[in-house]
């Protein structure tokens, strides 16, 4: 994997850059539909690349290990040949997702004991074989094992936590070192910055992972954020992070957030978002546009004809906001799938517009200028 820097925002710490992957191309600032077990919600992958555009896809270590499996992944060829999606892909390494199974769970130095959340059977996740388990998927991109702690978590069990990731982190480089791709095409290695608020342990944690990149080929990651803490407080962090992180390496946010928090994260120099929220959102009849949040159960577009988006994809323009409602109000599946095209083709919009006020060195009005009503209520 390689990192062109190609526009850097004269105001800010936007950046416009390129990644190229064995996969194909993917120009930052960038926005990947998450793909949890393989299948992005309702989306097919021929309406991702011709309604969406997306670049990328997620996929997660947790989930895919427990199913379909690693020897159905393995057989299959990988996970691009699994499912059939032909471009770059991610996968977390499924910490967060150990993580928050709160009671079935035991963390120790070698790793992570847990029980599947399907079926109770016992497992554990060590540093080494995640490295391997995210050879067997196949992803472009691999992340290293990390802890996520609770975002409130005091001083104390959040220095220990991030002395654990840290360790972790070192054990990941090892083994991603001994081992070689599976599938005839090339990975990089992404680091997982921690530290919960703590501005030292950020720091501290963000010139570890920097030290290490060089030994790497890929960019790192902000995690632990966007977790319960106040967004000033997730903007101060980014700003700690990436203060402290190359300037040559793309920066992922990961989790984040809603199109306001993306474009605070791009203006402070983040390249990478993923979040589950226009899916699971649009699946809840909430629709993401330039002006405003609109709730299609709501009385209001009921004999509203016009287009969905008249600026936005194929089904925007095609249905109307009437038509939508209908459907939300009838139950039909066909809501769910037009309201989570409709929001991840609006968030791949979002960032791409964002690259082109970067290109034109305009980013900083722009954003201003259309923030505030990114929030509003219709």
């Amino acid at each position: 994997m390689t990192f062109q820097l190609q526009h850097t925002d004269p105001a800010s710490e936007a950046r416009a850059g390129l990644i190229t992957t064995d996969h194909g191309q993917i120009k930052t600032p960038i926005f990947m539909p998450v793909g949890t077990v393989g299948s992005v919600k309702g989306v097919h992958f021929a309406e991702l690349r011709q309604q969406v555009k997306a670049q990328i896809i997620l996929g997660n270590t947790y989930h895919l290990y427990l199913r379909p499996g690693l020897e159905t992944l393995r057989k299959a060829g990988g996970l691009h040949r699994f499912n059939t999606w032909d471009g770059p892909i991610l996968t977390d390494s499924g910490g967060f997702q150990v993580f928050s199974l709160t009671g079935i769970r035991k963390l120790r130095e070698e790793g992570c004991e847990f029980r599947s959340h399907i079926d109770g059977s016992k497992h554990i996740f060590t540093p080494e074989n995640v490295m391997d388990t995210q050879r067997i998927i196949g992803a472009d991109i691999m992340m290293a094992l990390d802890e996520c702690p609770p975002g409130q978590s005091d001083y104390l069990y959040a220095k220990k936590s991030l002395g654990l990731t840290q360790r972790w982190l070192d054990r990941c480089i090892k083994r991603f070192g001994e081992t070689e791709p599976l599938y005839g095409h090339q990975q990089a290695l992404f680091p997982i910055v921690q530290g919960c608020t703590y501005k030292d342990l950020r720091r501290e944690a963000a010139k570890h992972v920097a030290d290490r990149l060089p030994l790497l080929g890929g960019g790192a990651a902000i995690g632990g954020l966007a977790v319960g803490e106040p967004t000033e407080v997730m903007y101060e962090m980014i700003e700690v992070v990436n203060d402290i992180l190359p300037k040559d390496r793309p920066r992922y946010l990961m989790g984040v957030g809603t199109p306001q928090n993306i474009l605070e994260g791009i203006e402070r120099g983040v390249d990478m978002f993923d979040c589950v929220m226009p899916t699971r959102n649009g699946r809840n009849a909430m629709l993401f546009t330039y002006e405003g949040t609109m709730n299609m159960r709501n009385k209001k577009w009921e004999q509203d004809f016009s287009p969905i988006d008249p600026d936005g994809c194929d089904v925007d323009r095609i249905h109307s906001k009437a038509y939508l409602h209908h459907l939300f109000k009838a139950q039909e599946l066909l809501a769910l799938q037009i309201a989570s095209i409709h929001n991840l083709a609006f968030y791949l919009r979002l960032v791409g517009d964002a690259r082109q006020h970067i290109e034109q060195g305009d980013f900083t009005p722009w954003k201003r200028s259309v923030i505030e009503q990114l929030g509003r209520r219709r």
